[in-house]
């Protein structure tokens, strides 16, 4: 690595970038990259984002952080050839506490190259030798996974979840925040390009959140499963032509005998369930909620994968059938399809299974599915307002003819 300081700034030389101070020139560039949807839909750039906002971020904000000494932003250039990539530095700097804030975008041309991470990096290792800072702290919105898994490849460790954090115009008010010390950067060679998989810290290679975040940045996949009687499901997300199919399934004597769902059950508690905790939980990282579909898409049910709060290698699944499939083998398929997604993609060890004791229906389409009944659990959930005994199974990679450790990452970090 190869720093330049000079009262006008800093220039930094590591892993194939040039990290310099915001030019004039650079406008027509940041103009264009602040164009792109992910870009104003995640940062507080203005949208939409005018030829008058680059002039101002590029020739007032940025200057003015510098010699104010309240952030240090830099334009990420490739080192060779000069062009515009991304732009990182600190936000806020507080030299009190002796900590700043790192914020980073990088530009749709230059994606894919792993550009912030090693950006990210080459900052950090600057602000803490040239600035004497001792911790450096990233926040995002509760969602941003693409910033998520940046900030998990750089080696921060993501702390938690930071409830009524600077609410985005067009996001939630909810953020994730992590932090960075000196020893996360150990062990990190700052000249040795980055190929873009995890490194650094704990929570870097390999790390269970860092892959985690790779794939909750992406789409909700859709699954396949054939049923017993040869039908082809569809495991998608909730849309909403589910809906009246929903409330019909969710007004069930069954379903309000075995399940939790409200009762009386409104239209209006389907609307949020596919709308919003259905999203949510993609959006968190938490699980994925998945509508059962026959062959012409019609709902048929719903399945929900949750990562256990206390064991992120456990997950615990639940589903409701819509009456009208009930006996014909769609529930053991679904679970099965999503069991092993949870294994593949997710990491899983191992899935639970609870249901009220008698809920024999249940119990079978577990077992079909591969699920070994474990016991009794007393007062084991919160049914309607009263403790009631559960049973409990649960299923393992094994069980369906996967690897029982899959090159398994590590879960610290």
């Amino acid at each position: 690595m190869n720093q330049n300081s000079r009262p006008d700034g800093v220039e930094i030389v590591e892993a194939g970038l040039l990290l310099r101070p915001w030019r004039a020139e650079d406008v027509e560039d940041v103009h264009r990259a602040c164009q792109d949807p992910d870009i104003q839909r995640w940062t507080t750039v203005p949208s939409p984002y005018r030829l008058e906002d680059a002039i101002d971020f590029v020739t007032k904000q940025a200057p003015q952080a510098w010699s104010t000494g309240s952030g240090a932003p830099f334009a990420v250039c490739d080192g060779a050839t000069g062009e515009l990539l991304a732009s990182c530095g600190l936000i806020t700097i507080d030299p009190v506490l002796r900590s700043g804030e790192v914020g980073y975008w990088t530009a749709p041309w230059a994606r894919g190259r792993a550009v912030a991470v090693r950006a990210t990096r080459a900052v950090s290792r600057w602000a803490f030798a040239g600035l004497g800072l001792r911790r450096i702290t990233w926040q995002a919105e509760v969602g941003n996974h693409a910033s998520r898994l940046v900030a998990l490849r750089a080696g921060f460790q993501v702390d938690g979840r930071l409830r009524l954090a600077d609410p985005h115009p067009r996001g939630t008010r909810d953020g994730w925040i992590g932090s960075l010390l000196p020893d996360d950067l150990a062990g990190t060679d700052p000249d040795q390009p980055d190929d873009g998989r995890p490194a650094g810290g704990p929570a870097g290679s390999g790390s269970l959140q860092a892959r985690r975040a790779a794939v909750f940045a992406a789409p909700q996949p859709v699954l396949f499963a054939r049923a017993a009687d040869g039908t082809e499901l569809r495991l998608r997300p909730l849309h909403e032509p589910d809906l009246d199919a929903i409330v019909h399934a969710c007004r069930d004597p069954e379903s309000i005998r075995w399940t939790t769902v409200p009762n009386p059950y409104q239209r209006s508690d389907a609307e949020f369930f596919v709308h919003e905790h259905g999203p949510t939980v993609w959006r968190r990282g938490t699980g994925a909620v998945f509508a059962i579909a026959d062959g012409s898409d019609r709902y048929a049910g719903v399945m929900e994968l949750r990562i256990s709060p206390a064991d992120p290698l456990v997950g615990d699944l639940g589903y409701l059938v819509a009456p009208r499939v009930r006996g014909r083998g769609y529930c053991p398929a679904a679970i099965a399809a999503v069991s092993a997604w949870g294994f593949t993609t997710l990491n899983l060890a191992r899935i639970e299974w609870r249901a009220n004791v008698g809920n024999t229906a249940s119990r079978r389409a577990v077992e079909k599915a591969g699920f070994t009944f474990e016991g009794t659990a007393r007062h084991a959930l919160n049914h309607r307002g009263n403790r009631v005994d559960a049973w409990i199974g649960a299923l393992l990679p094994g069980d369906l003819g996967l690897s029982a450790d899959p090159e398994r990452p590590r879960v610290d970090g």
